[in-house]
Formats: structure tokens, C-alpha cells, sequence
């Protein structure tokens, strides 16, 4: 794509836009954007976006914009269509990402909880977890959080139209607290924050309210995850409260889970021990 580019609707690059396992609220950040959304329908095509229009064009588009995780086998065969008629494909959000909150289907058995959930459970196809677009198709970029940062998604794909390398945050959100003078949650007053591991994107809005990070935006750069987990735990948490805050959002990436796993198998261990002593 060219920055500035127009011409009639035919000529323009195309846009497309594709729901999978989600809440829909990453897509409708891109509706947020509101004047600047305007200004991209001159100079792009969306060729497909149910969110804003029943209108459809047929591929090949030179943008696709994926939310939400595959969960069902229609799925699976669904995000390799796109995939095939996609020259740049792009993920958006927590769930296209690591799986989403559905992911913590995952730790349980397979169809635990679809008989609490559905009324007819035979009914419901689905596959075993709930997994991220990469662990299905090749993906070109992934913008993070629950939802998206709208700013981050326009930077996106305004470095598209130029042909340009975007620019997406890989600190903290604890360098977003510091920037806008908030009193650390975590060291003067005792509370559960995933701050430090998490990265930016969200401006530190729930510590700016007096509440801990939850991980919206997933794990930062070179996250140190047990440090903080030993932190947490010296300020009074028990192990399977800390697993708990590592597996929200993002409890389909390797990095949360693996912290989350390593403290939920504390308890367990914890627990055999105490009935052995207890029987």
C-alpha cells in the first residue's frame, strides 16, 4: 500500500475485517475510531467488515484483520480460507492472540463446562481448546489487549498504507504509571498488580483508579514473571490466588501459563501432602 493512496473504489487497497471466538470488542474499537475511520474509507476498501455493513467484496484482500480464537472445527477450516486470500494477515486482541478468556477451557477436561453453560450440550461442536490464529495460520503481525488500544490499531495500519514497520509498545505498564505520576499500587500499598510484566497499551487506566493491572495487554518483553510472582506472594496472596491473576487474558500464552501452571502444581503438592498428614 501507498500512503495517500485513492482513486475510484475498485483501485483501492482492500480491508477486510473477520470474527472468530470473541465479544466483538476489538472490531469495535476500529468503529471507535469514528472521524479517522472516514477519513480511511477514502483511501482503503473494506471489503469486509459485518460489524459496520452486510457489503462483501471477494478476495484477495491486501489486509485481513482477524479477532477471537478458534474454537470449532468450522473454525479451523475458516481462518485457512483467509489466510489464502489474505497478503498480509493481522491479528487483534487477547483472544486472536493467546486464545482469550475461552482459553481457561484448556486446564479442564475436555467438555467440563459445556453442560453448565448450554442447556443441550449434544448440540454444541467445538474443538478440544480454544487456541490463537498462529497456532493455525502464518501471522504477519498481532496487535495486543482486551480490547485493542484503537491508537495502536490506526498506527497499524497507517504503517501499512506507507509501507513502513509499525510502532507498538514493548515496555510496561509500570513505565505508563510512572509517566502519568501514579503511586505504585504494588510497592505502597500491598496490591495485586500485574504491572510489571505486562505490557503497555492501556495507558495505566486501572492502576490510575486506585486497582491493580489484570494483564489486558498481555506479557512485556522479556517478562520476569516469578520475580513477580514471589512478590506477590511476600505481600500475603496464596499460590492459587497468583495463578489465578496469571491466567485471565492471556492464559493461552506460554509465558503466563507457565507461571500460572508452575503455582496451581504448588497447591496440588500442598494439598496431597496435608491429606496424607490428614487422611
Amino acid at each position: 500500500m501507498t500512503e495517500g493512496e485513492s482513486g475510484t473504489p475498485e483501485t483501492r487497497p482492500t480491508l477486510a475485517v473477520w470474527k472468530f471466538a470473541s465479544c466483538d470488542g476489538c472490531q469495535l474499537s476500529l468503529l471507535d475510531c469514528e472521524d479517522e475511520l472516514l477519513a480511511l474509507t477514502g483511501i482503503v476498501r473494506i471489503a469486509h467488515f459485518t460489524e459496520m455493513s452486510r457489503a462483501t467484496v471477494d478476495g484477495p484482500y491486501d489486509v485481513s484483520l482477524v479477532e477471537g480464537s478458534i474454537t470449532t472445527p468450522d473454525d479451523a477450516v475458516r481462518i485457512r480460507e483467509i489466510r489464502a486470500s489474505s497478503r498480509r494477515l493481522i491479528t487483534i486482541g487477547a483472544c486472536a492472540a493467546a486464545g482469550g478468556i475461552q482459553a481457561l477451557r484448556n486446564f479442564a477436561a475436555e467438555g467440563a463446562f459445556v453442560g453448565a453453560v448450554y442447556a443441550h450440550p449434544e448440540y454444541i461442536s467445538s474443538l478440544s481448546t480454544s487456541t490463537p490464529i498462529s497456532a493455525h495460520v502464518a501471522v504477519d503481525l498481532e496487535i495486543q489487549g482486551c480490547p485493542i488500544d484503537r491508537h495502536q490499531l490506526l498506527e497499524v495500519i497507517t504503517a501499512e498504507l506507507a509501507g513502513r514497520k509499525p510502532f507498538l509498545p514493548t515496555h510496561t505498564v509500570c513505565q505508563e504509571c510512572k509517566g502519568r505520576n501514579t503511586v505504585c499500587l504494588l510497592v505502597a500499598h500491598g496490591t495485586a498488580c500485574m504491572g510489571p510484566v505486562t505490557r503497555a497499551g492501556c495507558g495505566a487506566l486501572c492502576p490510575a483508579v486506585g486497582r491493580g493491572c489484570f494483564g489486558c495487554f498481555g506479557p512485556s518483553e522479556g517478562a520476569n514473571t516469578a520475580a513477580l510472582a514471589r512478590r506477590l506472594r511476600e505481600s500475603g496472596l496464596e499460590p492459587v490466588d497468583v495463578s489465578r491473576l496469571f491466567a485471565t487474558f492471556y492464559s493461552g500464552n506460554s509465558v503466563f501459563a507457565e507461571q500460572s501452571h508452575t503455582l496451581a502444581d504448588r497447591v496440588e503438592l500442598r494439598a496431597d501432602a496435608e491429606t496424607e498428614v490428614h487422611p
